[in-house]
């Protein structure tokens, strides 16, 4: 019950294979990247052997997925000796619009489903598709499933999803929140109220998945009502290099002022916003806060205190929407791995009854964990996420199901 994990972007692949039948059993781990560039570089670790490297160009994903399972059962370095040891693969897709609010078995009708919102994802879902296609081609007889980003927060409400902008909009192009993130979230909520012992259908959590890419969820009663994310990954938190929340007036203003295309003002909010924009240093949390905190950096601290702003207002308004909070949970690079992050923001939610442990806090990194003191009203951990363990569990599922139903 081995399940291929691939996450294909643009220009990279990462893999997991996973040994669903031997508690989750990591087998093998990669990723390729340079895609269809000059020297792409390849880099696959097995359990228990040695890491495996490689620089050679590859020309394309169908390329580079080959090269792959070469690796997973080449004599030396790989962990199966068949791809009919591969029960099935599980896909990341970036977006499933509407269409898709559970994972979904890959058939000709998904994948023209997919190909259909690729206006809502131009980064993302062609890249996934590639990664789809090209898996027909090398193992035909293995099957295949999308898990989508977007699908756990298909329970969002029309008020919380819907923007202000004339209806025809959403009638015609679907225009509206969708938000991401959504197995991190959804992995991690399920992984804490196992963690406490909670009924996941009476919690009511807000989830902070932070990274380069970073994004806050509503969870009431297991379900997601809210997101920071919008139609695209841009909305809500400052983050690395994108704007987060913005006015559009301004946008429009700086495009007309500076004579910016599209384009060039789709790069300008995606690529080069965020903490870097406004620091002029780096993308990167850890060397934001070694300029501000040791270099006392004023553009530095700036960017800290602005994304510090921005994480705690959204906590605030989704614990006024949810009518309360029980749970915060951190994830992500940053949330995990971020003790002065962390605490920067804990330390202002005093008012929701947030007690905050810092010595629990303090140097803890990538490790489940409860950083709030026993008599804190509000509940807040840290929990690793582990999408790949999610889209195989869904991959997993959705097969299972399948031949199940095939049988009756």
């Amino acid at each position: 019950m081995k399940i291929l994990v691939l996450n294909c972007g643009s220009s990279s692949i990462k893999y997991q294979l996973i040994d669903m039948a031997n508690n989750a059993e990591l087998l093998a781990k990669g990723l390729l990247e340079r895609v269809g560039l000059k020297d792409s570089e390849f880099k696959h670790q097995p359990k228990g052997k040695d890491p495996y490297m490689l620089i050679q160009d590859v020309k394309n994903h169908e390329t580079g997925i080959n090269l792959i399972l070469k690796a997973l059962l080449d004599p030396n370095h790989g962990v199966i000796e068949s791809v009919n040891d591969i029960l099935a693969v599980g896909h990341r897709v970036a977006h499933g619009g509407e269409k898709f609010s559970a994972s979904a078995l890959i058939t000709d009708d998904v994948k023209k489903n997919i190909e259909e919102v690729i206006d809502l994802a131009p980064l993302h879902n062609p890249a996934n598709l590639k990664g789809i296609v090209s898996m027909e081609k090398l193992v035909p007889t293995v099957p295949q499933v999308a898990v989508f980003d977007t699908a756990f927060h298909q329970t969002i409400p029309p008020h919380a999803y819907m923007y202000a902008l004339p209806y025809e909009l959403y009638e015609d192009d679907k225009i509206r929140r969708y938000g991401f993130h959504g197995t991190s979230h959804k992995y991690v909520f399920e992984k804490a109220c196992d963690a406490l012992f909670m009924r996941k259908d009476h919690v009511r959590a807000i989830t902070c998945h932070l990274g380069n890419g970073a994004s806050v969820a509503a969870i009431k009663n297991g379900k997601s009502v809210d997101t920071s994310m919008g139609l695209t990954p841009v909305e809500g938190l400052v983050m690395g290099t994108r704007t987060g929340d913005l006015d559009l007036g301004a946008l429009l203003f700086i495009m007309n002022k500076k004579g910016l295309s599209v384009e060039e003002a789709n790069n300008l909010i995606n690529k080069k916003s965020g903490v870097l924009g406004v620091s002029g240093i780096s993308y990167d949390m850890r060397d934001i806060e070694n300029a501000a905190w040791k270099e006392g950096n004023k553009r530095a601290q700036l960017a800290l205190d602005m994304y510090f702003y921005r994480i705690i207002k959204y906590i605030g308004a989704y614990a006024a929407a949810m009518g309360g909070v029980d749970l915060i949970i951190f994830t992500g690079g940053v949330g995990e791995n971020g003790p002065e992050t962390r605490e920067e923001i804990c330390k202002n939610l005093e008012f929701l009854g947030v007690v905050f442990d810092v010595e629990k806090n303090t140097g803890l990194r990538g490790k489940l964990e409860m950083i709030s003191k026993h008599e804190s009203r509000v509940k807040v951990m840290v929990v690793p996420t582990n999408e790949e363990l999610v889209i195989a569990h869904d991959t997993l599922r959705v097969v299972t199901q399948h031949d199940n139903n095939e049988e009756i």
